[in-house]
Order: structure tokens, then sequence, then C-alpha cells
């Protein structure tokens, strides 16, 4: 089975447009293009976690299956960086919780759902 996962991957119809996006969301940057810029790959994130942004035909339809958690210092902060990059609030006003952990969902400018979780106060 398998030893490790290999990357998260996001398809996109416009992999090149939604990069600074996903670069400033993550703080990483594009590594490379591989396959004549069918994919976009960005360096790995602090923890390890390489993102791969895949360009597809079709535009994004229903709700993603699969997401991304990313850990941010500040819901706050982090939802007004997220919306300046271009992303949204899916629910804005709307901050979920579970076992002391508060999270917002969010989406990036093509609609792929991701959600930012701030670490419970210690």
């Amino acid at each position: 089975m398998a030893r490790s996962i290999f990357s998260v991957t996001i398809d996109t119809q416009d992999p090149e447009r939604i990069a600074p996006f996903w670069c400033g969301v993550l703080d990483v940057q594009v590594r490379s293009r591989p396959d004549d810029g069918q994919f976009v790959a960005l360096t790995p994130t602090r923890d390890g976690l390489t993102v791969l942004l895949q360009r597809v035909p079709e535009p994004k339809v229903g709700k993603n299956r699969a997401h991304v958690d990313a850990v941010v210092d500040n819901l706050d902060d982090a939802t007004t960086e997220v919306e300046a990059l271009g992303g949204r609030w899916t629910e804005p006003g709307k901050t979920f919780e579970v076992n002391g952990y508060p999270w917002r969902c969010m989406a990036d400018p093509e609609g792929n759902e991701f959600c930012i979780v701030a670490e419970p106060p210690t």
C-alpha cells in the first residue's frame, strides 16, 4: 500500500491564474510547470505537503469531495488575506468549531473549497 502522499492535486481550468492565490495562501512558490503547463507544481509547504494545480477542461461543479484544511494564526486576518488574493468566505459571518478548533469554509477563485483552522488558545 501507499508509503506516503505524493501531493494534493487541485483541478483548475487555468493553473496559471490560480497559482498566485495558492502561493499566497500556502506561503509557497511555483516550483515547476510539468507536461507543457498541464500542471503547475508548487514548492512544498513548511510541513512538506506538495500541491499540484492540474489543468482540466470543465469548470468546477458542486461541492468538493475532499479539501485542504490550512492552519492559520488568526481567522479574521486569514479571511481578509484570502479575500484580498481573490478567494471568498463561502458562508460569510459563519465560524464553526470542533473540539475547540474554530474554522471557516473558504474558496479559491475557481470555487475550490478549503478551510482555514485556528488552533485553540492554550
